[in-house]
C-alpha cells in the first residue's frame, strides 16, 4: 500500500517543471518561443531605462506657473503601463490561434469603428485630433487597430490557398485605403505609411504575382506626389526635410536639428545615466525621439544595440516561419514582425534625420499608455502564431499523409 502511495505520488509530482508539464502555464513555457520573449522583455527595461532618463527634460518642458510635474513623472506611469501590458502580452500568446484570430478579427471592426469616430469626438494635441478621451486618460485607436488589421489581412490572403478565384488583392486594398483615409483626416502620415508598408509585405509573402506587385510599386511615386500636391501635412514635411540644412525660410527645422544634435552630443559611449544637457531643448524627448535621448546618455552603442535587438526579433521570426505549413500563421507572424521593424526603422530614422519627422513613437522604448499595451496585444499574437510544441513533429505515432 505504501508502495503504491509513493508511484502515485511520484506520478503526480514527476511532470511538474518538465516537458511533461500538461498544466497551461507549463504547456506554454515549452512551447513559446523564449528567445523572441526575451528579446521583447530586454526591450521593455530598455525602454524603462530611457523613460527614466527623458523624463526630467520632459516634465520640465511641460511644467508650468501653475503646474509642476515632477520629474520622474513620466517614469513612474511607465512602470505602471508595463505592469498592465505584460499581463496582457502573457495571456494573449497563452491563446490558441482559432481564439486568437478570432479575437484579432473582432478587434478589428471594434477599432476601424473607433477610429472612423476620432474626427468627431477626438482629442486633439498638438494640432493632430489622434486620441480619444476616456475622463482619466485617453488611448490612440489606430495603435491597436494596427496588430489586427495585419491578422485580418493575413486570414483573407489565407484564404487565397483554399479559393484561388477570391478577390482578395482588391478587398485588402480597399480596406487599407479606407484606414489611410481616416488616419490622413488626423492627420497621422506616419501611421499611414506603416498600414501601407505593412499590406505591401503581406501581399509579397502571400505570393502576390510580380505583375500585380509591380504595379503597385510603380504606383508609390504617383502616389507620393498626389500627397505633395494636394495634402497639406505631407508637403510641410517633405520641404521640411528637402531643405534642411539651407536657409528654408518658413520652414521649421527645430524638431529634426534638436534630434540629431542631441542624438550625437555624447558620442560613442554617451554622458551617462542623467548626464545629458541636450534632451532639455528637444521636444517629447520621452515619447518620438526617446532614441535621441538614449544616444545621447547611454552612446551610439546603445542605439547600435536596440537596432539589433529589434533586427534580431525580424530576423528570428523569418527563419522560425520557413518551414510553417500554414499560411494564416506564416503570414499573421510575418506581418506581426514586419510593424515592429518597421515602426522601429521609421522612428530610427526620424531621429537620425533620415526621414521627415512623422510623430513615429520606438516600439516598446517610447513613453506611452496606448503605444505600450497595443505592442504588447502585437508581441502576444506573434508569441502566440509562433508557438509550437516540436514534440508533436517527432512522434513516431503520428501518421502523415503522403498525398499519394
Amino acid at each position: 500500500m505504501r508502495a503504491d502511495r509513493r508511484q502515485a505520488l511520484w506520478a503526480r509530482v514527476r511532470p511538474r517543471g518538465g516537458r511533461g508539464d500538461r498544466s497551461p502555464i507549463g504547456m506554454w513555457f515549452w512551447d513559446i518561443d523564449r528567445v523572441l520573449l526575451l528579446l521583447a522583455l530586454l526591450l521593455i527595461a530598455i525602454g524603462l531605462l530611457a523613460v527614466a532618463a527623458a523624463s526630467p527634460a520632459s516634465a520640465l518642458r511641460y511644467s508650468g506657473d501653475k503646474t509642476h510635474i515632477q520629474p520622474l513623472y513620466y517614469f513612474w506611469r511607465q512602470v505602471m503601463w508595463v505592469g498592465v501590458s505584460l499581463p496582457v502580452m502573457f495571456v494573449v500568446s497563452m491563446l490558441p490561434v482559432p481564439v486568437a484570430r478570432r479575437m484579432a478579427l473582432i478587434g478589428g471592426a471594434v477599432f476601424l469603428c473607433l477610429l472612423a469616430a476620432v474626427p468627431l469626438i477626438g482629442v486633439e494635441h498638438n494640432g493632430a485630433r489622434r486620441w480619444i478621451g476616456l475622463g482619466i486618460s485617453e488611448f490612440q485607436p489606430s495603435e491597436f487597430l494596427k496588430p489586427f488589421f495585419i491578422v485580418s489581412m493575413a486570414w483573407l490572403l489565407s484564404l487565397k490557398a483554399k479559393e484561388a478565384d477570391l478577390p482578395v488583392v482588391p478587398i485588402t486594398a480597399a480596406m487599407t485605403a479606407l484606414v489611410g483615409g481616416l488616419l490622413m483626416m488626423q492627420p497621422d502620415l506616419g501611421q499611414t505609411i506603416i498600414f501601407g508598408v505593412i499590406w505591401l509585405a503581406l501581399l509579397m509573402i502571400a505570393g502576390t504575382p510580380l505583375k500585380v506587385m509591380g504595379s503597385l510599386v510603380a504606383a508609390a511615386p504617383v502616389g507620393l506626389i498626389a500627397a505633395y500636391m494636394f495634402y497639406d501635412t505631407a508637403r510641410i514635411r517633405i520641404d521640411a526635410f528637402l531643405s534642411r540644412g539651407s536657409d528654408g525660410g518658413a520652414i521649421d527645422h527645430y524638431q529634426t536639428d534638436m534630434a540629431y544634435a542631441t542624438l550625437t552630443a555624447g558620442g560613442v559611449t554617451g554622458t551617462g545615466p542623467g548626464g545629458g544637457a541636450m534632451k532639455f531643448r528637444l521636444p517629447e524627448a520621452h515619447t518620438d525621439y526617446i532614441f535621441s535621448v538614449i544616444g545621447e546618455e547611454f552612446g551610439l552603442i546603445a542605439c547600435g544595440v536596440i537596432a539589433l535587438l529589434f533586427l534580431a526579433i525580424v530576423v528570428r521570426v523569418f527563419v522560425k516561419l520557413l518551414d510553417e505549413p500554414d499560411p494564416f500563421r506564416m503570414l499573421a507572424a510575418a506581418g506581426l514582425a514586419t510593424q515592429f521593424g518597421a515602426q522601429a526603422l521609421v522612428s530610427m530614422a526620424v531621429n537620425t534625420g533620415i526621414a521627415p519627422s512623422k510623430g513615429m513613437t520606438l516600439p516598446f522604448i517610447s513613453y506611452g499608455g496606448s503605444s505600450m499595451i497595443a505592442l504588447s496585444v502585437a508581441m502576444g499574437l506573434l508569441l502566440a502564431f509562433t508557438r509550437r510544441n516540436p514534440f508533436l513533429t517527432r512522434s513516431p505515432y503520428i501518421v502523415r499523409w503522403s498525398g499519394q
